[in-house]
């Protein structure tokens, strides 16, 4: 019989291959630090996931164990490390005009609003949610109203790409033509292949770092609308609570709170009620 394949060595091979030193207390003491810090709950089945995604910082650091950089980390509350430290622990899976329900429910929100009409993004990643959101309110508003959008997460690299606002082509080819026209400037030459968010709408997209656990927003006002999708999936209940509970005073009476098409609100606060498909509203 031929055997298998190289690659295909047992787990407790593969561990002895590994460069760096990282046992089991060093995960539990990531789990806890990315929990205390991000409200992010790793569970058993992520250590493969910490370790990939952490090694790098490690080595980085120029260090040969686990242990040592989180001890590095927990030396420091303020170094520069923590950022990188959570951005490698983030998830972000996004799209443009993922979950597409939800955007022509937003048009036809706004269409009926008085004044500037305000959307607040609170899981922004790497800028197509914010954009979306964006484009979706020029094409109801027709340049009648003023809007602003607001983008925030906690990872910061992600952020930065936002800002950016530059993308493959692959991604953005997904959208109707018209769309891509409009709203898309594409590249030539060494940009070929990659196409930007027109200044048009770029302008109306504000994207700023908040942690959704931390002790202070620096996010003021009323929204018409806040998007918080596949955010609420990381977080224990007891967490997804607290952040409903600060939802609530940052939206207008009738505005419309968005999840993500796994999650559900209502059985956990009693702020917000059912009015569509992972589509809420307060509850007063």
């Amino acid at each position: 019989m031929v055997g298998g394949p190289a690659s295909a060595a047992p787990m407790s091979q593969m561990g002895s291959l590994r460069d760096l030193t990282f046992s089991d207390r060093d995960f539990g003491r990531i789990r806890d630090l990315i929990y205390r810090r991000a409200g992010i709950v790793l569970a058993d089945h992520k250590r493969e996931m910490v370790y990939g995604r952490l090694a790098r910082r490690v080595r980085a650091q120029g260090l040969h164990c686990f242990g040592d950089y989180v001890d590095r980390l927990e030396r420091d509350s303020a170094s520069p490390e923590w950022d990188a430290f959570t951005n490698a622990l983030t998830t972000n899976l996004t799209s443009f005009f993922r979950e597409a329900h939800h955007f022509p429910l937003l048009a036809d929100h706004v269409a009926g609003a008085g004044g500037r009409v305000r959307v607040w993004c609170a899981a922004a990643s790497t800028g197509e949610e914010p954009y979306s959101i964006a484009i979706t309110l020029m094409e109801a508003l027709g340049g009648r109203r003023e809007f602003e959008v607001l983008g925030t997460d906690i990872d910061t690299d992600a952020l930065a790409r936002a800002e950016q606002g530059i993308y493959s082509m692959e991604q953005v080819s997904k959208l109707p033509p018209e769309r891509v026209r409009r709203f898309f400037q594409k590249g030539s030459g060494s940009r070929a292949g990659y196409a930007r968010i027109r200044p048009e709408v770029a302008a109306r997209v504000s994207f700023q770092k908040l942690n959704l656990v931390a002790d202070q927003w620096p996010v003021t006002g009323e929204f018409d609308a806040i998007f918080s999708r596949n955010v609420m999936i990381y977080f224990d209940q007891r967490t997804q609570v607290r952040i409903l509970e600060r939802f609530a005073p940052h939206l207008k009476p009738d505005g419309l709170l968005f999840a993500g098409h796994s999650e559900s609100f209502s059985y956990i606060s009693d702020h917000f009620r059912l009015r569509g498909q992972t589509v809420y509203t307060l509850a007063r």
